[in-house]
């Protein structure tokens, strides 16, 4: 038992004998009331009612004043002690609930991007199981690329392509992407766990002569647990914070299979109508004789930074990612997207890629790739 507890219940039985001892007296005679001549001698009485009766006497209190004064101070001594273990509570409650957040401007549901994307404050919650768009989805027709990888190779040797692929440069290319909640408020009002599921897909859809096959499909299943933030940094609002497990394969076997698992830092800022993600994240190795892509991250690289601005309509992003060595192991990537609009509903998609790492089989392979087709959901 706590110190408070038992002053608590100390209180309580105080009130009650007290009560008690007032009941019995003036109810077994209420003509033997105390005279007292002084208050002297209300001090002399040995017993706690009686003296409290002489008081009552000798200053004219009715009994039942006493016995309200009483039992207004024992519960005046109780609400004291409640708050200081509702506040207690409160601060406990208050500590969960702005996990990993500070004191900061409000989100505003009606123009935060991270939290139309993530549904971060408390009034964007939109319970669990409800599918939402995720990365962008798109069609481009046209994914033209500098350079074909008409034979993928790896460190390792049973992934290495000794057979011409026999590619076309110009092919299709689109992607779809999906996210739901599966927890909502796993800390007080913040946490969410979502699950999400991205599939992009490059068709050489031109490629009659090998039967238009699809060159290259990669498939991206992840679960995530962000946080709600609010600070500020450099100008801009600190929103989001979260981790990531990431498994990305292109589902084939060998020599064309690659793969990868990944664990993934997440860190979101925004300011009016610009957004800006960083993620650095760690590869789960795997055993030398089964990794397919060994050097995966001297090349894709060890985090990337995406960039958002909208303006008029109009959907810009620019994604950034480096290997973060230098010399000959100095290896990245960008990539830019333009999603505009055409008519009514319908938006256009513009994509620019430079680099490593378009996908999955061409981690290794440097190219340039321009895509042009139509937007059906954005960023955000």
């Amino acid at each position: 038992m706590t110190f408070k507890s038992f002053e608590r219940n100390m209180l309580s039985l105080s009130m009650i004998l007290l009560s008690s001892a007032f009941s019995a007296t003036y109810a077994q005679d209420p003509e033997a009331q105390i005279s007292p001549a002084s208050p002297e001698a209300c001090v002399a009485l040995e017993s706690n009612a009686d003296r409290l009766a002489c008081y009552d006497a000798l200053f004219k209190v009715p009994v039942d004043e006493v016995k309200q004064a009483v039992i207004e101070s024992v519960l005046a001594r109780h609400a004291e002690l409640k708050p200081v273990e509702a506040k207690a509570a409160d601060k406990e409650s208050s500590s969960l609930s702005n996990l990993f957040a500070s004191e900061g401007p409000k989100i505003d549901p009606n123009h935060s991007l991270l939290d139309r994307r993530w549904e971060l404050s408390t009034d964007s919650k939109l319970g669990t199981w409800n599918i939402r768009a995720y990365k962008p989805v798109y069609l481009l027709p046209v994914f033209w690329s500098s350079k074909k990888n008409e034979f993928p190779e790896s460190p390792n040797l049973k992934n290495t392509v000794t057979d011409d692929q026999n590619l076309k440069s110009m092919e299709a290319k689109f992607q779809i992407s999906l996210k739901t909640k599966a927890v909502e408020n796993l800390f007080g009002d913040n946490g969410d766990v979502w699950f999400g599921y991205t599939q992009s897909s490059r068709w050489q859809v031109y490629n009659a002569d090998e039967s238009r096959p699809f060159r290259e499909t990669n498939y991206e299943p992840e679960a995530s647990l962000m946080f709600r933030t609010n600070y500020e940094l450099f100008g801009l609002s600190g929103r989001l914070l979260g981790i990531t497990l990431n498994h990305q394969s292109n589902g084939r076997s060998d020599p064309l299979s690659r793969s990868w698992n990944r664990a993934i830092l997440n860190v979101g800022f925004e300011r009016d109508n610009f957004a800006l993600m960083i993620r650095p994240w760690y590869r789960f190795d795997e055993d030398a004789k089964d990794d397919n892509n060994p050097d995966i991250k001297d090349y894709v690289g060890r985090g990337d930074i995406t960039a958002f601005y909208r303006k008029n309509d109009h959907d810009f992003s620019l994604m950034l990612r480096h290997s973060l060595k230098g010399g000959d192991d100095s290896h990245g990537a960008v990539q830019f997207d333009w999603s505009f609009p055409i008519r009514g509903k319908l938006r256009g998609q513009f994509q620019l890629f430079d680099g490593y790492g378009e996908s999955l089989i061409d981690y290794n392979h440097r190219a340039t790739y321009v895509g042009l087709g139509v937007s059906l959901l954005n960023w955000y």
